[in-house]
């Protein structure tokens, strides 16, 4: 895997205070950068809003991120027209949020908005694990741990950026699951949860990365195993364990970073 060069763009926010977001100058095949390739004429407005949202759930962008209409444009090949748009479903739909400057951001990460999300993902992804049980095979069974062995093996670069991809190793895990519970209302529901989640669990395989500790995927590895004993109780737990882990080590997080704070004030 390539190093990543980052670069800086500064902007302002709402305030007037200074905002940078890092841009990838360097790719490789697992890079930020491949997160946004060119696209093609046909169906040109869903085209940019997928690759879009995409990149969003599986955790392509950190929290405070800017987006500017001509600069993603210029990346994506097209006119500002589909990016305008597409941008414009993003913020209705809470993935990003406007500012001021005809520029969007993906949303910062606080105390209330962890909370809610949290909260609602247990509750419906829990009904979701439910709902999947009676519906998943040994077929099933040998994806997810194909899934977690990938996913462990990519925790393995530590020092690396490697939070998309272990991010969208994840989104693929709880997905293959979700979609065994032939939920049509559901899913669309879950997904928006991690639309808005993305730049969440991004930060928290980063903080993971630097503290070490449980493995990662040892939650996951529970739910199989739960799952392969149908037992929805012990599933749903291991489900809540492993969301409430993520949004545990960003609470931390933010709770050190205040601290520090007020050590310095």
């Amino acid at each position: 895997m390539k190093k990543i060069n980052p670069q800086k763009v500064v902007s302002g926010d709402a305030n007037g205070t200074v905002i940078e977001m890092s841009i990838v100058s360097e790719a490789s095949s697992f890079d930020r950068g491949d997160a946004l390739a060119p696209v093609g004429r046909e169906t040109l407005q869903d085209r940019v809003y997928t690759q879009l949202r995409n990149s969003l759930i599986n955790g392509m962008f950190d929290a405070g991120d800017i987006f500017r209409i001509v600069d993603l444009a210029e990346r994506l090949q097209t006119s500002t027209m589909p990016v305008r748009e597409a941008l414009g479903r993003l913020v209705s739909e809470q993935a990003l949020e406007s500012l001021p400057n005809r520029s969007v951001r993906v949303p910062l990460i606080t105390r209330s908005r962890l909370d809610d999300l949290a909260r609602a993902r247990i509750l419906i992804e829990g009904q979701m694990v439910a709902l999947a049980l009676p519906n998943l095979t040994a077929d099933d069974f040998a994806v997810l741990k194909q899934i977690n062995v990938d996913c462990d093996l990519a925790f393995e670069q530590h020092g690396k950026d490697i939070g998309h991809v272990t991010s969208a190793l994840n989104q693929r895990f709880h997905f293959h699951i979700y979609q065994a519970a032939r939920s049509p209302v559901l899913i669309p529901i879950v997904e928006s949860l991690w639309l808005q989640s993305g730049a969440i669990i991004r930060k928290a395989a980063h903080i993971h990365d630097e503290q070490g500790g449980l493995a990662a995927t040892n939650h996951h590895w529970s739910m199989i195993d739960a799952l392969e004993r149908r037992d929805v109780e012990g599933a749903t737990q291991s489900l809540t364990n492993d969301i409430s882990r993520s949004f545990d080590l960003i609470r931390g997080r933010l709770e050190d970073e205040v601290g520090k704070g007020h050590n310095h004030g």
